[in-house]
C-alpha cells in the first residue's frame, strides 16, 4: 500500500475546502448594477432586511465622463439581454437572469416572505409600493433635477419649490390615509409585519439624494404613520448595518 505524505494530504484538504467555498460563492444570487445606489438600491435593502447573502457586482463609473467600460463589456457579452441591455439584472442561484428593477424587487420580496400570505395581501402590498412609485415618477415629470435640459435654472428652482411645498406633501398625505386602512400595527404599512410596502416607503422618504433630504423631511412631516414605517425599516439591524458600510456614490 502506497502511503500519501501528510503534506500532500493537507494540500488536498485545503484545495477541497477552497473549492467548496468557491462553489458556495458561485451559488449566491448576483445583482449586477453600476457602482451607485440608483435603481438597484431597494434590491440591496431587501437583501439586507432579509439578512440574505448575495454577490453585489458593480460596474465602475468614470465620474468625469460617466462611462463604464465594465458595463459595456457586460452588454457586449450578452449578460444584460434580459433587461434590454440595461442594468440592473439579477442572476439567481440557479443561473436564471431577471431584468427590470421592480420585477427583481418583487421576486426578492416574495422569496423572503415580504409579500403577504395570500394573493389579496400581495396585491395590497403591491398597491402601496406603486403609490410610492407614483410619487417618484411625479417628481421626475416635474422637471427640476440637474439632468433636466429644457428648463432654465430659475424655472427648475420654481418647480422644485412647488414640488416640495405643495405637490409632494399632498401625495404623501393621500398615501398616509391609504396606509391607515391597511396597517394593524405601528411601523407597518400592511398588517402587523414588515413587508415590501414598508421598504418602498423607506426608499421614498429616507433614501433620496443628499440635496433632497431636508426638503423631503419637511414635505412628510405631517405623515406620522409613514415616518414610523420608514424609521422601523431604517433601524432594522441588517438594514442599519448595510447603510453604514455601503459604498459612497453620486446618487
Amino acid at each position: 500500500m502506497k502511503l500519501i505524505p501528510y503534506t500532500l494530504l493537507s494540500s488536498l484538504s485545503i484545495a477541497a475546502v477552497t473549492s467548496a467555498l468557491a462553489a458556495s460563492t458561485s451559488n449566491l444570487p448576483q445583482l449586477k448594477y453600476f457602482d451607485i445606489r440608483g435603481a438597484a438600491e431597494t434590491c440591496r435593502i431587501i437583501f439586507a432586511l432579509a439578512d440574505q447573502p448575495y454577490d453585489d457586482a458593480r460596474y465602475k463609473i468614470d465620474p468625469a465622463t460617466f462611462s463604464s467600460p465594465e458595463f459595456l463589456k457586460a452588454k457586449e457579452d450578452g449578460e444584460l439581454k434580459m433587461n434590454l441591455n440595461r442594468a440592473p439584472v439579477l442572476v439567481t442561484s440557479d443561473g436564471q437572469t431577471i431584468g427590470q428593477s421592480k420585477a427583481i424587487e418583487r421576486y426578492l420580496a416574495k422569496q423572503f416572505g415580504l409579500m403577504g400570505n395570500t394573493l389579496e395581501e400581495e396585491a395590497m402590498i403591491d398597491c402601496i409600493a406603486e403609490h410610492c412609485r407614483d410619487v417618484k415618477d411625479a417628481a421626475r415629470y416635474k422637471g427640476f433635477s440637474k439632468f433636466t435640459k429644457n428648463k432654465t435654472e430659475e424655472e427648475k428652482a420654481e418647480a422644485r419649490k412647488e414640488w416640495f411645498e405643495s405637490d409632494m406633501p399632498t401625495m404623501l398625505q393621500k398615501i398616509e390615509e391609504a396606509v391607515k386602512q391597511t396597517s394593524t400595527s405601528e411601523g407597518c404599512a400592511f398588517g402587523s409585519s414588515t413587508t415590501y410596502a414598508d421598504v418602498a416607503i423607506w426608499a421614498l422618504l429616507r433614501d433620496c439624494s443628499a440635496g433632497d433630504v431636508e426638503d423631503t423631511k419637511m414635505a412628510s412631516e405631517k405623515c406620522i404613520l409613514l415616518n414610523e414605517i420608514a424609521e422601523k425599516v431604517g433601524t432594522n439591524e441588517g438594514v442599519a448595518s448595510w447603510l453604514k458600510k455601503r459604498p459612497e456614490s453620486m446618487f
